[in-house]
């Protein structure tokens, strides 16, 4: 009988935990699109918070989730482009899609939100960024691409943890990519306000 006890016991404990990590768990993600996106992220001996997340739409057709990640909560472009420290911006695909195609939504949202003085002094990092989408065939869906800045080293990124290529220097390259998002001409407007953390619309893209 006694051994019954410390078996029922020892049974309640395990299901207690378990359902305690559960909670934890729920608690530390949000969902966006079926995908659960972590509300924080360590990033150059620092944890960040989810500012924003949301679904990248094009047409019709959900391309990515993005969320971004800071050490403190900002609500407007100049804000967290100014905001010192690292970052980041993770990308989950929802959708295959060719390097082109991925790649030429890139590109156009930092043409179309950088100056032409910019744009020449980062040319040679935007022409590796290039090609370095150029290296990569295909983006499948659940593959995930991490953007970092990291002081000291530059704009670290990766496809499926691993690294891509060596970092960016300059912190105005990732700013630039940031703006494609966040930029006046933005290549989505809602995602853009998910981003941001607005949560006073309807946007289809806001995660909360």
């Amino acid at each position: 009988m006694l051994n019954t006890g410390k078996r029922c016991c020892f049974a309640a404990v395990l299901f207690f935990a378990s359902l305690a990590t559960a909670f934890t768990s729920d608690a530390l993600a949000i969902e966006v699109a079926g995908v659960k996106i972590d509300e924080t992220a360590h990033v150059a001996n620092a944890d960040l918070k989810l500012n924003g997340a949301g679904i990248r739409y094009k047409a019709i057709f959900k391309v990515y989730v993005a969320g971004l990640y800071l050490k403190e909560k900002k609500t407007t472009p100049s804000d967290i482009l100014g905001l010192a420290g690292p970052k980041r911006v993770t990308l989950v695909m929802l959708r295959d899609l060719s390097n082109e195609d991925f790649g030429r939504g890139f590109m156009s949202g930092i043409q179309q939100n950088t100056d032409k003085a910019e744009k020449t002094k980062l040319v040679s990092q935007f022409l590796r960024f290039g090609e370095m989408f150029a290296s990569v065939p295909e983006l499948k869906k659940g593959d995930i691409m991490i953007c970092d800045w990291v002081p000291g080293i530059g704009t670290v990124v990766s496809l499926n943890g691993k690294k891509m290529g060596e970092p960016y220097p300059d912190v105005a390259f990732y700013n630039a990519i940031l703006r494609i998002w966040l930029g006046e001409k933005p290549i989505d407007v809602t995602l853009k306000t998910a981003l941001m953390g607005d949560t006073s619309t309807d946007s289809k893209n806001a995660y909360r």
